[in-house]
């Protein structure tokens, strides 16, 4: 009987191709606005590395001004970057299981070949904890140890991209490149890794991409190594020279410790304090003890990664697609009673009611499902343009299975919603009043 069902409503589709075409079009529209900006908030909300998120945290310590706070807005918080003497005091203590400092920097890359021309590529400074502790997968090689680290050793890791540029995607691992003046050695590369929200370093947006290239965080003092990102500073300092701003009172490092346990947050930041207190004894740490570790989900919390303005825009978009199916609504009534002639005679010869509703179901979920297959593509364009938007790699707003699915879903049910009074409506006709008219 379902299949009747459906070949009825396709014949019946084709009767009318320009009504049947603004429904599928009205619906359509309406599953791409919502659909686009749902898989957004779904991105933004999702939990980027579940098996671990509530053993890794973001460290905080109240080193600012004592006379105002970090941020006017909240001014319970602290700075959400450390120092960089202060990033390397806690990384000699190392009372974390894995411990991360790093920040955002770039190299002057000297090809091999001397048909090309030099290029910058952005880098990311850290510790080798990195890798195990962001679990990242690696398509060649490994990360450094703590040894390479100790010694601030020449080692780097490259993206997947950057090893196909410089190496034609082969295994790279022992090769070595020149950087500002610098001979690396290559001992690994990283395979296709895209965390959304990007939850280690959030800053300027879950969106971003990742860095083209890692090297340890002991080279910074060696190859003076800039910050590309975020450098807060608030005492008037003489610096004339790098070591002068490496040993300033400037936050401008990410600091991220992994612990045995969500229960030992309590231990490590009574380690915080005490290193607070110790400091406070050189006259450092002027403010009131204000050290905070904020799991993954509390970081993207902290930093707004689903702002307001998001939540705002899916319950808009949602109300849009309301409108559509109003629309679809009145399209719908035209036309089933447009058919009532044939509903008519149908029911004079034994179709029962519920027999006509059900054929007209079938026929709007068949446009609902219809719209929301277009729609898919609409909302594959909307997310391209979220990506322009925010300056995102190719592909990383994208529709997953469970996002396909729920746009899937949401197109057959709106299309049944839209077309239970028409169907009903219709199916009140009485069948010999229509008959003597004709």
């Amino acid at each position: 009987m379902f299949n009747y069902n459906v070949k009825l409503a396709l014949k019946s589709m084709q009767r009318n191709p320009i009504m049947t075409g603004l429904m599928v079009a009205a619906l359509a529209v309406g599953i791409g606005v919502s659909m686009t900006t749902l898989t957004v908030y779904y991105l933004m909300s999702s939990d980027p590395i579940p098996e671990k998120s509530d053993v890794l945290f973001a460290v905080t310590m109240d080193s600012w001004d004592p006379l105002r706070p970090f941020d006017d807005d909240h001014p319970e918080r602290a700075p959400h970057q450390v120092t960089y003497h202060d990033a390397e005091r806690l990384l000699a203590n190392a009372r974390g299981r894995r411990q991360v400092a790093m920040f955002e920097s770039s190299l002057i890359i000297e090809p091999g070949n001397e048909d090309d021309l030099p290029f910058e590529a952005g880098a990311r400074v850290a510790t080798g904890d990195f890798f195990p502790m962001f679990k990242v997968p690696f398509l060649f090689g490994s990360g450094w140890d703590k040894s390479a680290d100790d010694a601030a050793e020449p080692v780097v890791v490259l993206t997947k991209d950057l090893n196909e540029r410089l190496f034609g995607g082969e295994n790279s691992v022992g090769k070595r490149l020149i950087m500002s003046g610098m001979q690396f050695q290559v001992v690994g590369v990283i395979d296709t890794w895209e965390p959304t929200p990007r939850f280690y370093d959030p800053i300027n947006g879950g969106f971003q991409e990742v860095n083209d290239m890692f090297i340890p965080f002991s080279l910074t003092r060696n190859m003076e190594m800039p910050s590309n990102g975020s450098d807060w500073g608030w005492k008037d300092e003489e610096i004339n020279s790098f070591d002068q701003w490496l040993n300033s009172e400037s936050v401008w490092v990410q600091y991220f410790v992994e612990l045995a346990s969500a229960g030992d947050a309590d231990s490590y930041l009574a380690h915080l304090d005490a290193y607070v207190n110790e400091q406070k004894r050189f006259g450092r740490f002027e403010r009131p003890l204000n050290n905070n570790i904020y799991d993954v989900s509390e970081w993207m919390e902290y930093h707004e990664v689903i702002a307001d303005d998001t939540r705002v825009l899916v319950g808009l978009s949602f109300m849009f697609l309301l409108v559509c199916l109003l629309s679809t609504i009145a399209l719908l009534l035209t036309k089933f009673v447009g058919k009532k002639s044939e509903i008519s005679l149908r029911r004079a010869l034994g179709a029962s009611r519920k027999t006509i509703f059900n054929q007209q179901i079938v026929e709007v979920a068949v446009i609902g499902l219809s719209g929301g297959l277009l729609g898919l593509g609409i909302a594959g364009t909307g997310l391209q343009g979220i990506e322009y938007l925010y300056d995102s790699p190719p592909g990383l707003a994208r529709l997953d299975w469970v996002m396909t699915l729920t746009a899937i879903g949401i197109s057959i049910a709106s299309g049944v919603l839209a077309g239970l009074y028409p169907a009903w409506r219709v199916c009140q006709i009485p069948p010999a009043t229509q008959l003597k008219t004709q």
